[in-house]
């Protein structure tokens, strides 16, 4: 079944973690995914990482969806206004915008004062992760809102309730992640009139190419790292979160969610679909309930 047949959907920031595996669930789902991001065959990003949007792309098209990559900086107005042109005169239409723009892995300086991290690394945190979703919206909304239906889904890293609970250190982080949050509810009071949905979306602790390589493991071997990390026994790939998206997309009554900040833990419980290995993790109750509180180590009963 491909419940998502004949729907276009834009993934900007697609080109590794969650983005990657949000555009490979659209894509078995049906859709026609476009997939943007800096990294190209022919072009490295300042990420200096070897994931590629053609690759993605193609992840995409071997899973029955269509897969389009188109090579974006969506902090450059008009690389973005070109991109919405195309999908326009090709489509007509985008029913789906999920705005996965973050490239700040690499800025962060984990647990550090804002006096003492990087300012420039700091403000560049904020552009790539704010800026970027602003200037996507200003531009894909105005085709998004043609037709009743359309979904817009924030990434960003924790819940409301948690971000609201835990200081992010370094202030910079935190703003990035939270002020997500706040786009996608200021968005669904905009969208709402034109009875469209938009909501803020983040994974649990997600096994991207990135994390795999900070722990030098691969998949195939993930549970290793728990020997450095006991508690990355609750970690999930990106196609859980990949999942999370294509049922919301699947949803009739999706605007139910409409403002609302949701997990991949949360909405595999609503929705029953399940991590490639057949669980369900639920991160974000245990980070509280286990790592949180100092105790061993447990994934039991959390996934």
């Amino acid at each position: 079944m491909k419940p998502l047949e004949g729907k276009v959907a834009l993934v900007a920031g697609g080109t590794r973690g969650a983005g990657r595996g949000i555009a490979m669930e659209l894509g078995a789902a049906g859709a026609t995914v476009y997939i943007t991001g800096r990294t190209t065959r022919n072009e490295i990003s300042e990420y200096g990482r070897p994931e590629t949007i053609e690759e993605t792309a193609d992840l995409v098209n071997n899973l029955g969806g269509t897969g389009i990559a188109i090579q974006v900086d969506h902090l450059i107005h008009e690389q973005v206004q070109s991109l919405i042109e195309k999908i326009e005169k090709e489509h007509g239409k985008l029913d789906i915008l999920v705005n996965d723009i973050w490239g700040s892995e690499y800025l962060v300086d984990w647990n550090t004062k804002v006096w003492e991290h990087s300012l420039k690394k700091g403000l560049r945190m904020l552009h790539l992760a704010i800026d970027t979703h602003l200037i996507t919206s200003h531009y894909a909304l105005p085709l998004l809102i043609k037709n009743e239906g359309g979904l817009v889904i924030e990434m960003t890293d924790g819940t409301k309730e948690y971000n609201n609970e835990n200081y992010r250190s370094p202030m910079f982080y935190d703003l990035a992640k939270t002020s997500v949050i706040r786009i996608a509810e200021g968005l669904a009071h905009e969208l709402e009139q034109h009875h469209c949905t938009a909501v803020s979306l983040t994974p649990g602790w997600m096994r991207s190419e990135i994390m795999l390589d900070h722990f030098g493991v691969k998949e195939e071997n993930w549970l290793d790292a728990t020997k450095k990390e006991p508690h990355f026994v609750i970690s999930e790939t990106p196609r859980y979160v990949g999942r999370a998206v294509a049922a919301l997309a699947g949803d009739v009554e999706v605007s139910r969610w409409n403002g609302q900040s949701l997990s991949s833990g949360k909405l595999a419980q609503v929705y029953g679909f399940t991590d490639l290995d057949g669980s369900q993790p639920d991160c974000w109750r245990y980070i509280v309930e286990v790592q949180n509180a100092g105790k061993q180590a447990d994934a039991t009963g959390y996934r």
